[in-house]
């Protein structure tokens, strides 16, 4: 992905004009999660040549440009880099990859961390011109780079100097920036996400208006042709990554807002996986066409090895698979880490801590920060047939999402986060239509403090006010004597996840 506000996007679509190499930067997507959910085929079938097949897929990248200068391994959950590459070779170029001639590039990455109870899971979006350190990488001829400072995220994949590109590389850059031992290492490229999203026949988005090709190419001089039209439809192949690209027609223009885009894209590509059934006869032919072209570290270089992870992860619950993105701000025409939100962010998953506090080690239900209790049993099913829409009424970020997905954590439907026609409401107000008032009172036990209303239209909507973004702290002689729980992670990182199981026209915009 193209970071912050500058650039220029490569050539998309159908007619599109001739630019350079250097323009011609396409985005791809990476799609560990679903590529580890697709290899439980494996274990499904039990059948030898799969695996002999599935072997002679994958390829490893060498360990020796694996720095010596490394965080302590972890017993508290497993952390998997996904990078997502723009690879000139294999094939690549014909979907969109620019000139053979040229070096590797890490398109997008992502630091996925699985929770010790393997029922949580969050992926933790890196842009690609956030400002980092880059440590020293090792070259074809055996030699070291010197470290690199204030300099853009992906270019540690291609500091290598490698067609390729140089996995290595970026990994020791992810240890040093998050200081998480990165436990292992995939490489997804074009050809492998457009195969993938082929096998699982079609994954569902969802577009605010009609997009044509200069919403994909910039340099078009015309429109084009329309590419998509409004609404929820299916995508694959090479529709798949126009969608994944867009840039300009789509919110705000920022690469930010694609990163939300393409979060959205792999939660609905795990949806669909785990809706059609973990079968061998819908998984084997997504195993294939993800590991032809992966390519991952020696711990994961086989079947066995690719099984056994996947394995781990057959009980991981949508609702708790999480996307956010590393706390972020522009610094010109890049991208700066916002601190200290992204050492909190660091903290958690190395306590592995869920982004609302909870140990999911210990499988702790207590939530800090929350405005209700976490759902249990009975309580879980508090929304069932309930439909809200939920408005911000503040201009705290990510607010709205923070009070859905306590909802939806009590078996509400939330029918959509919008913002409020005001945005300085002071007390959170539930309106409910005739004949309603009943849903209304349990939509009030998630939000202790609101006020219920009536309201002549049918419907219950929800309007959050500052009582719910600041709500009381207990006092020392309301609390208890027990040991403080863990803390929640600020609002702006928390409040703006994104779960596998969210409607997929939701938030439309993405930035």
């Amino acid at each position: 992905m193209a970071g912050g506000r500058g650039g220029q996007e490569g050539p998309g679509g159908r007619g599109g004009t001739e630019v350079s190499g250097r323009q011609r930067k396409h985005r791809g997507v990476r799609l560990g999660l679903s590529i580890t959910l697709a290899l439980l085929v494996l274990a499904a079938a039990g059948v030898g040549w799969a695996y002999l097949r599935l072997d002679g897929n994958i390829d490893t990248f060498s360990a020796d440009g694996i720095s010596g200068d490394r965080p302590p391994a972890s017993t508290q959950g497993t952390n998997v880099l996904v990078i997502g590459t723009d690879a000139r070779i294999g094939g690549n170029d014909e979907l969109g990859g620019g000139d053979k001639s040229d070096i590797g590039r890490s398109d997008t990455a992502f630091l996925l961390h699985v929770y010790a109870d393997h029922k949580h899971a969050v992926a933790v979006s890196i842009p690609r011109d956030t400002l980092v350190e880059i440590p020293p990488c090792k070259l074809p001829d055996g030699s070291w780079t010197k470290p690199r400072t204030n300099t853009m995220f992906n270019a540690a994949y291609s500091v290598g100097e490698s067609a390729k590109g140089n996995p290595a590389c970026t990994q020791n850059t992810v240890e040093k920036l998050t200081g998480l031992r990165v436990d292992h290492t995939m490489v997804v490229d074009f050809k492998g996400f457009a195969k993938m999203t082929e096998a699982v026949g079609g994954v569902q988005v969802c577009l605010p208006q009609d997009i044509y090709q200069r919403d994909l190419n910039p340099n078009r001089t015309t429109r084009g042709d329309q590419i998509f039209t409004k609404g929820p439809q299916a995508v694959s192949g090479q529709k798949a990554l126009d969608y994944v690209r867009i840039r300009h027609g789509i919110g705000d223009g920022s690469d930010i807002g694609r990163i939300q885009r393409q979060q959205a894209f792999v939660a609905s590509l795990i949806k669909k996986v785990k809706s059609d059934g973990l079968t061998p006869t819908n998984l084997f032919p997504l195993a294939d066409a993800a590991t032809q072209s992966l390519t991952v570290d020696p711990g994961l270089g086989s079947a066995d090895k690719l099984i056994s992870f996947a394995m781990s992860l057959r009980d991981m619950d949508l609702h708790n698979t999480k996307f956010i993105t590393l706390p972020w701000r522009y610094q010109g025409e890049r991208v700066a880490i916002v601190h200290p939100d992204a050492e909190a962010l660091w903290a958690a998953l190395k306590a592995d801590r869920t982004l609302d506090g909870q140990d999911a080690g210990n499988h702790q239900s207590e939530q800090v920060g929350a405005t209700s209790p976490s759902p249990s049993g009975s309580a879980a099913a508090l929304g069932t047939g309930i439909s809200v829409a939920v408005y911000d009424g503040t201009t705290v970020t990510g607010l709205a999402a923070r009070a859905a997905d306590a909802l939806k954590q009590h078996g509400f439907t939330v029918t959509g986060t919008t913002p409020a026609m005001v945005r300085t409401q002071t007390k959170t107000v539930i309106e409910y239509g005739p004949g309603q008032r009943d849903q209304a009172e349990k939509v009030a036990q998630v939000l202790p403090g609101a006020e219920v209303t009536s309201a002549a239209a049918p419907g219950i909507n929800v309007i959050l006010g500052r009582t719910y973004a600041d709500p009381p702290q207990p006092t020392a002689s309301s609390g208890t004597a027990a040991s403080p729980a863990p803390t929640a992670l600020p609002t702006g990182v928390a409040g703006t996840a994104r779960s596998a199981d969210d409607d997929v026209c939701s938030n439309l915009s993405y930035g």
